[in-house]
């Protein structure tokens, strides 16, 4: 029987068609398993750098154990010193770099701050154990070695932490008292208030101390720098919007920045505020927080909490505002740049004694 050429042709389309798919099939089968056995190599990769990383972290150990205890039994200081050296120099020429004499002090201070091998993380690199070990308080290296664990973050961002003064800035935020035991324990922030910091560092945002600059332009460079921005609000924090619409009455607001903190299980609303915090700045947050709470919060999570993020506040007008009954409105200074090390030192101290000083009108308050 002979086919009409209309059905010739649709015919010859159909198989053209069916071999072009089947083409495709088997295109789509090949990248599925090429991008399966690629992914079994970049694992397999990064396992065995890992490995490759705790061997040598272990060898430089053990370097640092034998050097230590040749040093603690000499009487002679200068005998540490020539061990060191002499050793330096074999090393270097058979193994080549990283065995100078600083590296090899640094590897007998590793070994002074861990000398039970069995207590050293195998999660970190020997990078990150070389920003720990200058270090000198045990709570402080304690907690930046945890963080570093539970936030997965890499040598550049645990140095990152430390110049900031994460852990002085931790410890005087909210119901910090008991940092040493939740740091030794590795334990993870339940309570709403203790994410605040005081204050926060944006200096990865690029924008210079006293330059001109509104409040729409620090929220979008903050945006820009998404990561930088939630790695420094700290763990569990999640992105979910920016001058989100709503409407209270008949009016409509936007609160700048939204987020989400699983560990905490609740709304963080963030308003950024480029002058000194007023009054009514503080009003409008608790609106947010109030608007949240009825409209958003589902069962099981805590309540919302705002943060006001200032350039200046007046503490005195943030607790005549918010009053006694108000716990989940906070006001917190940031800054845009890097402070030095006295700067920032100053602003934690001032901080921790308005803190302290609060605690204890408190306290005299309960008593009456």
């Amino acid at each position: 029987m002979k086919l009409a050429k209309g059905s010739e042709k649709i015919t010859e389309n159909k198989m053209k068609n069916e071999m072009i798919l089947s083409n495709e099939n088997e295109l789509t089968n090949i990248e599925n398993i090429y991008q399966d056995i690629r992914n079994k190599i970049i694992i397999a990769r990064e396992k065995m750098f890992k490995h490759i990383d705790t061997t040598m972290t272990e060898v430089y150990w053990y370097v640092g154990k034998i050097t230590y205890e040749l040093s603690e039994n000499s009487t002679k200081a200068s005998y540490g010193k020539k061990i060191i050296d002499v050793l330096s120099s074999k090393l270097t020429n058979e193994f080549g770099s990283g065995f100078s004499s600083v590296s090899i002090r640094r590897m007998r201070r590793f070994y002074e701050f861990y000398p039970i091998w069995s207590t050293v993380s195998t999660e970190l690199s020997w990078a990150h154990f070389q920003e720990l070990i200058k270090i000198n308080r045990k709570e402080e290296r304690d907690f930046y070695e945890q963080e570093a664990i539970k936030s997965n973050w890499g040598c550049r961002e645990l140095r990152r932490q430390i110049n900031t003064k994460l852990y002085d800035r931790y410890i005087i935020s909210p119901d910090k008292n008991l940092i040493i035991e939740i740091s030794k324990k590795g334990l993870i922030e339940k309570q709403p208030e203790e994410l605040l910091k005081t204050p926060y560092i944006f200096e990865f945002a690029g924008l210079k101390e006293n330059r001109n600059y509104l409040e729409t332009d620090l929220e979008k460079t903050l945006l820009s720098h998404l990561t930088e921005f939630l790695l420094e609000l700290g763990r569990g924090f999640s992105f979910v919007a920016n001058q989100q619409r709503i409407k209270i009455g008949s009016e409509y607001y936007y609160p700048d920045l939204i987020f989400y903190n699983r560990l905490a299980k609740c709304f963080v609303i963030i308003d950024l505020k480029i002058g000194k915090l007023t009054h009514q700045d503080l009003g409008q947050m608790q609106m947010y927080v109030n608007y949240y709470k009825k409209t958003q919060m589902i069962e099981g999570e805590n309540e919302p909490i705002g943060i006001l993020l200032c350039a200046d506040k007046d503490d005195a007008v943030v607790e005549m505002t918010l009053g006694d009954k108000v716990k989940n409105v906070y006001a917190s200074k940031y800054l845009t740049y890097l402070p030095s090390k006295e700067e920032l030192i100053k602003i934690i101290k001032d901080e921790k004694e308005l803190y302290e000083l609060a605690k204890e009108e408190g306290e005299e308050d309960d008593r009456k």
